[in-house]
Formats: structure tokens, sequence, C-alpha cells
């Protein structure tokens, strides 16, 4: 049986991070900053590219979270389905209540159409239309939503219904909700529907007209706003999802139960606070090497003792607190038994900030390594008597 031991090298800034060549040290002693009081019950501020959380007030609460819900949809609907498929509206889609798009049981539209009108206006019919042509049902497609927040590492968010509509098991938690959002808008359509002011148009049928506008008010309220969606329910409270970019640093927030009738600027509030406090107190760092060494692993019983390792690794940009720590952890098999292959995955460099992996690599072997066989053996010593 091959033995598999691992070793952890950890280095700590000395020359690895810098922000425009010069060198931070991060990790000062002092107290970590908050933004102002918010109104939200749960509430986080991530990184909009790596997903990491950088201030959460019980971000990991599992709450109801509203037509936030429908993030999800519009990603497993674009990830799934065609912009040109056409939906068929269902008598069930169509029992939906308010917010609506009034489709008529039996009207058919583009997907590409439906999006908008999921995402822009937050109709609840067209998100069980689309859940309905996607899944095959309602029900199908929430375990297509919930598998995809699975994958993205959401252990206590659980999908229901497309349209989030209060139902007995649905909720998420505000740090997954982030986590989620961030990954949705890595996808250029996903941005470009959350983006766009207003769409019109017409059934395939061409008989019935409609105009959805965009009703997220944060796209108004600060430089560089481009998302994501509002939401509300009797449980959920108000809720927004958050999205700002600027001077290359990207922001998700999330705020859930921020408020309830009639306190409905409390989530922009919120999210404006959340926003400033990411903009004041984070800037981009850079962290880690191109092309770092990470030197040889040992071969037993192999024709060379040992084996050059390869890691492609890059600089990386990464949103930073000023009493954030940053650290490169290098993880790898000390040995393994020969033959080894050429390109063989041996272990992982890891961009760490505190605790969170905010990027990896992998490790390969530089190149083959034969076993040490008998006949390998024999040919040695006729190798080494020629040359003596």
């Amino acid at each position: 049986m091959e033995r598999m031991v691992r070793i952890c090298l950890t280095m700590v800034l000395s020359g690895l991070i810098g922000l425009a060549g010069t060198l931070w040290v991060y990790g000062e002693e002092g107290e970590e900053k908050e933004p102002e009081a918010l109104y939200a019950r749960a509430a986080v501020l991530a990184d909009g590219e790596s997903g990491r959380i950088l201030w959460e007030k019980n971000g990991d609460e599992p709450m109801a979270m509203a037509s936030t819900t429908k993030i999800m949809t519009c990603l497993v609907a674009l990830e799934n389905g065609a912009m040109d498929d056409v939906v068929e509206i269902s008598e069930n889609a169509a029992a939906m209540p308010d917010v609506q798009l009034d489709a008529v049981p039996g009207d058919h539209f583009l997907m590409e159409d439906l999006l908008y009108a999921l995402m822009l206006e937050s109709d609840n019919d067209v998100a069980v239309a689309i859940a309905e042509h996607v899944g095959g049902s309602v029900e199908g497609f929430a375990e297509m939503m919930n598998r995809r927040a699975s994958d993205l590492g959401c252990r206590q968010t659980h999908f229901v219904t497309p349209n989030g509509l209060d139902a007995q098991g649905h909720q998420t938690t505000a740090a997954e909700l982030a986590k989620i959002s961030a990954e949705a808008i890595k996808n250029p359509t996903f941005v470009k529907i959350i983006n766009t002011p207003s769409r019109s148009f017409s059934n395939t049928e061409g008989n019935r007209q409609y105009q959805v506008s965009n009703k997220d008010a944060f796209l108004q309220m600060m430089d560089g706003a481009f998302g994501i969606k509002t939401g509300f329910t009797q449980d959920a409270g108000y809720c927004f999802v958050g999205a700002l970019n600027r001077d290359g640093r990207t922001y998700v927030s999330v705020v859930l139960g921020s408020g309830w009738p009639p306190d409905k600027s409390y989530k922009w509030q919120d999210t404006i606070k959340l926003m400033n406090f990411g903009l004041s107190d984070y800037a981009k760092v850079r962290i880690g090497r191109d092309a770092m060494d990470v030197g040889t692993m040992a071969v037993q019983n192999g024709c060379k003792d040992e084996v050059r390792l390869t890691v492609d690794s890059q600089t990386a940009e990464i949103l930073m607190g000023e009493k954030e720590k940053a650290s490169i952890h290098i993880v790898k098999d000390v040995s393994r038994k020969a033959p080894v292959d050429k390109g063989k995955e041996v272990g992982r460099v890891y961009y760490c900030v505190n605790t969170d992996v905010v990027r990896q690599f992998p490790i390969f072997t530089e190149e083959a390594v034969g076993e040490k066989t008998f006949i390998f053996c024999i040919g040695e010593l006729i190798r080494r008597w020629l040359a003596f």
C-alpha cells in the first residue's frame, strides 16, 4: 500500500504580498472596523470575485429569502435552458399570486423574454413557467436548484419554490445567498439582464404585448451599482442582494429581514452602509508569486530518488482589510512509490486570507519516474562498470 504523507509549509507575507510594488504588513493589532448599525436581521458583505465573506451579521442563520430566490432560478435556467426556448404558460403558473406578468394559460414565450420578466418585475407566474419548462415540474426544478447550491458548498440552503413565496423548508443564509450571487454575476447574460432598465415583448403568438421595468432602485443610488434583486414576503420581510463594482473592486451585499411594511427604504439604507464600508475599508492586495518553486518529492523504489515538482501559480489581487492576514500554504506529498507519471497531481498551493482559501493551484510532477526493477539494476551495474 502506497504511503501518503503530507506536509504543510506556511509562508506569511515576507515579500509575497504587495500592493503596487509596495510591501504591506497585515495582522497588526487593533479593533476590527464595522459598518454603521443595520436594520437587517441578517446581513453580509462579500468579495464579489471570490465570494469570501468580508463582514457578516448573523450570516449563518437560516432565514426566508423571498424573491431573492430568483437569482438561483435565473442562473439555473441560463445554465440548463436556451434563450430561444419556447416556454408554455401552464394553468399552475398562471394561478400564482402577485407579482404577475398576467400571462394567459396556453400562451407561449421565448425564454429570453421571460428571464427579463423574472428579474426586472419579479413575476411569480413566470418563475413557475420557467421551472416547469427547464425542470419538468416545480419539484424537479427545485432539485436542480438544490444541486447547484450544493455544488457551491451551500449546506443550509434549501429551495422549495422557484419564486420565493413562503413555503416550509424554503430557506438560505445571508452568507450562502452571497455565495450564490457571486457565482451568478460571473455569467455575463445574467449581468446584462439585471442591468436592463426595461423590455418590451410579446407572446410568440403575437397577439399580446408586455412591458417590464426594472424595480432595482439601487442601480441609481451608487456609482458602479449593477444589481441584483429585491424580495419581500411576510416571513422574510424586505430583502435585497446588491452588487457594485468600483475601481476594480466588486462587492456583493445581502440584507435579509431589513424591515417590514411600511419600512421599504431600510433595505436600501442597509445596502448603502455595507457598500460604503467595503469601499472605505477594503483594498486590492497582490498576493503570491508567478511560477513558484515548490521543490521536489521523494520517489520510493524509483529509477530516481526524487522528482521535480511544478505549479502554474500566479499572483492574485485579493480584497483585504487592514487588519487581515494573508498566507500561502504548500500542501504536497512527501513521497510516492514508483512508478510516478509525468503531470501527476501531488499537491496544491493555497492562497489564504485569515482562514479562507481565496485561490488554489495544483502541483504536478515535471517528469515520469520508472520503477527500480531487476533489469534496471543490472543495466545500472553495466553502465557504471563501463564508465569505470
